[in-house]
């Protein structure tokens, strides 16, 4: 299969050079040149398989020119070696708990398989991977590539605006894995990604990559996830299901809107969204306006100009589906801890701000009981104790892979949000 870049239609390009590449001229996101189907009957004996077995299975559906489905599975063993449970909060709704790998984020999944997948494409030369985030990321993205030959991973992130224990998980590596604190919020560290990319001198000296969810290699794993929550759901709930995503960069809720693409039959998604309302506010006026990022509990969420929409545009021109039937929802900070509140008083679940969020959206918008309500878990409440601990009265044990962390000394730099000075440093540590 062929991947197209969405903002050159021209630049047609396979598997291995997207993901090598990440994003494409003019800023331009790729995007898979058609949508593999599967019959509903075939969907069933999909479900059937075992995990990993089923990853493979998809993921092939996209790549199987580039690499056999033997050696793909080897790869989706390494990078997929950790659960994800399907939990069920009351009656109909339901969280699907993305959060139990080795930093505790739904991100391991995509981040890790394309660790896996692009040091199996790698061919000698080095690679210096470029990423912003606001939070999950960066620690998906440092323990994912650590200590892999020929990788340089830099991860920028805004100073101050991410909690204490995700900075720890991924500002205290060191080796391969270099962090930088930027004064701004995460859109500037993401605008400061896309210059390093559209910068010429850089691009010829040393090549570059994202892994960022712009990266089509973290979409496609991101798939598999959507057809396992429906291996865990009984077969005659299928076709009510329907899904509430948190949602910054979009890239998750693409994911799904891909399986849906697939055949899997998700009645309807709600892009749950913080303060930071761009998307909300576009399908209700049809003006793509972001403002000022605003500062929230779900930091991970703090973004207003998300990378994934015009991927989620180009999915509905080419499935010819109105806007309209995406549902979204802005939660404030004040709903967003009055339903972490409920959740653990009512039914005695401990959740953290960006699950809360999908949650509460999902409550909203259940109509009937025929419904079949999924939210998506997407961090393990532990990485925002202090606040957790404090808004409930109880004290959460850490997980190991966080208290082997907290005390590490933080080897991050601290920059100004300028290009100049980032570009100052890459040349003169790399090039």
């Amino acid at each position: 299969m062929n991947f197209y870049n969405i903002n050159n239609y021209k630049e047609i390009i396979n598997f291995k050079q997207a993901l090598k590449i990440g994003l494409g001229k003019n800023q331009g996101l790729f995007f898979p040149s058609f949508i593999p189907k599967i019959n509903l009957k075939n969907i069933n004996q999909i479900l059937d398989m075992d995990f990993i077995n089923r990853s493979s299975y998809l993921i092939s559906l996209f790549i199987k020119d580039e690499i056999s489905l033997k050696n793909l599975t080897k790869i989706i063993h390494k990078a997929f070696n950790f659960p994800l449970k399907l939990i069920n909060i009351k009656n109909n709704i339901f969280c699907l708990e993305l959060f139990h790998g080795p930093t505790l984020s739904f991100k391991d999944f995509g981040v890790r398989f394309m660790s896996q997948i692009l040091n199996y494409f790698t061919e000698q030369k080095k690679i210096i991977i470029l990423t912003a985030t606001s939070g999950d990321t960066g620690a998906a993205v440092a323990h994912a590539f650590y200590n892999i030959n020929n990788i340089e991973v830099i991860i920028l992130y805004p100073k101050n605006k991410i909690s204490v224990l995700q900075e720890k998980l991924f500002c205290t590596l060191g080796k391969n894995i270099k962090t930088i604190a930027i004064e701004g919020n995460f859109d500037d560290c993401q605008k400061l990604v896309k210059q390093s990319f559209e910068d010429t001198y850089l691009r010829n000296k040393v090549i570059l990559n994202s892994a960022n969810s712009i990266n089509i290699s973290r979409l496609i794993a991101q798939i598999c996830y959507y057809f396992e929550a429906f291996a865990k759901i009984k077969k005659n709930n299928r076709n009510n299901v329907i899904v509430s995503i948190p949602c910054g960069n979009f890239g998750n809720l693409t994911a799904g809107l891909i399986a849906k693409s697939m055949g899997l039959p998700i009645k309807k998604f709600i892009a749950a969204t913080n303060s930071n309302d761009t998307v909300l506010r576009y399908l209700k006026n049809g003006i793509w306006k972001p403002k000022k990022t605003i500062t929230t509990l779900s930091n991970a969420m703090d973004v207003n100009n998300p990378n994934n929409w015009p991927r989620i545009l180009e999915l509905f021109k080419i499935n010819n589906w109105n806007l309209n039937r995406l549902s979204s929802q802005s939660i404030s900070d004040n709903l967003t801890e009055k339903s972490i509140i409920k959740l653990y008083n009512k039914y005695k679940y401990i959740t953290e701000p960006h699950s809360a969020i999908a949650y509460h959206a999902l409550s909203s918008k259940i109509k009937c009981q025929e419904d079949f309500g999924i939210f998506l878990g997407t961090a393990h409440p532990a990485k925002f104790q202090d606040y957790i601990d404090k808004i409930l009265k109880i004290r959460i044990k850490l997980p190991i892979v966080l208290t082997n962390y907290i005390k590490k000394e933080n080897l991050s730099y601290n920059f100004p949000n300028n290009f100049t000075y980032f570009k100052t440093f890459l040349i003169k540590n790399y090039i």
